[in-house]
């Protein structure tokens, strides 16, 4: 019996590949591939279709209005009420005017300062308590809320704060007095320049001193301050995702506490600290209103930065205030764009 079936089997596929027929088993694998092609196709078009409208406003709202800025800053338009849309000539003009006042000199000399010391500030300051609160075992969250608290207040309330510590008759000045310093910095209102690399002449096309103006460090020293629990909170959230049984093993093997931090702690804090250097580094070149509610521009320019410039000439050179805007965009771009390259990258990485 089982032989006539086999037979009759056997029988049934010589007749099929006679007619030419492909197995069952391989037509199955090819139909389910056209559907899942033809699924894949259909999803991609849904998916297109459903952020065309964010596309069309992002392309609106964000590249076509950088793209008239950067018009605008290459035209004659200097006074916003009265449109000049004629092209500047020599081209380029606006930003040959701009590369040679002092005061851009200042603005660029001063967002540099403030962005190196307040990174090195707000980021190893925000490691160490992070550090510190990681390990405590009591109160954990009171620390960690007391710590945070500053990044919920605005640069407004933190400027008016700090710019009373730091004014020249109270805050700090009466503690260094106290202390036997009879002529303590004025602070905002200080012109000194520590480190000047150079002392400009009259004719030199460096009209600014070079180093570090006193007059930013209070400035600094706020920033840091609001943006340090920003910091802390990144690395709280990254020192919660390594392994307890690493450092368990480290310390059993001998590893010093600074050993276990050094080799295994900050080597897998590493995405952390590159997320949080970027986000905080396009605040630094962005800072405006921390600035207006200490000090404003200062004497001789010493505390202004782009974002006061761009708002100054807004109403009686808009050629300049869009130059300088479309510089202070150069300057993100610098930071934003490799950190963006280096996480599609990563996407892409098998």
């Amino acid at each position: 019996m089982v032989d006539t079936d086999i037979d009759t089997a056997a029988g049934t596929e010589a007749t099929r590949l006679r007619a030419g027929g492909a197995p069952p088993a391989a037509r199955a694998p090819a139909s389910r591939r056209r559907r899942s092609r033809h699924h894949g196709v259909r999803t991609q078009r849904r998916a297109a279709l459903m952020f065309a409208p964010t596309m069309l406003v992002s392309l609106i709202f964000v590249y076509v209005f950088i793209g008239t800025t950067v018009y605008i800053s290459l035209s004659n338009w200097k006074v916003g009420t009265s449109r000049d849309p004629s092209l500047r000539e020599p081209l380029g003009g606006t930003y040959l005017e701009l590369a040679g006042e002092q005061r851009f000199q200042a603005d660029i000399r001063n967002i540099v300062v403030f962005t190196v010391f307040f990174l090195v500030l707000a980021v190893v300051g925000g490691l160490i308590w992070a550090l510190l609160i990681h390990h405590v075992v009591a109160a954990r969250g009171l620390f960690r809320t007391v710590f945070l608290l500053p990044y919920a207040l605005s640069f407004i309330v933190t400027g008016v704060a700090w710019r009373w510590i730091f004014a020249p008759s109270t805050g700090v000045n009466q503690v260094l007095r106290f202390l036997g310093i009879e002529d303590p910095p004025g602070w905002m209102t200080d012109t000194t320049i520590l480190g000047s690399l150079n002392q400009p002449a009259g004719d030199d096309w460096l009209k600014v001193q070079l180093g570090i103006p006193v007059a930013m460090l209070p400035v600094i020293f706020a920033a840091a301050w609001q943006l340090l629990g920003f910091a802390m909170a990144m690395y709280l959230a990254g020192l919660a995702a390594i392994p307890d049984e690493q450092l368990e093993a480290a310390s059993v093997d001998g590893a010093s506490a600074w050993k276990r931090i050094r080799y295994i702690t900050l080597p897998q804090l590493w995405p952390a600290t590159v997320t949080c250097f970027v986000l905080l580094l396009h605040v630094a070149l962005k800072i405006f209103d921390l600035v207006v509610s200490m000090s404003g521009s200062g004497p001789g320019f010493v505390t202004d930065v782009p974002g006061i410039y761009i708002y100054n000439y807004l109403a009686s050179r808009y050629d300049k205030a869009s130059a300088m805007a479309i510089v202070l965009l150069v300057l993100t771009l610098c930071v934003i764009v490799p950190y963006l390259i280096r996480g599609y990258r990563k996407e892409r990485r098998p």
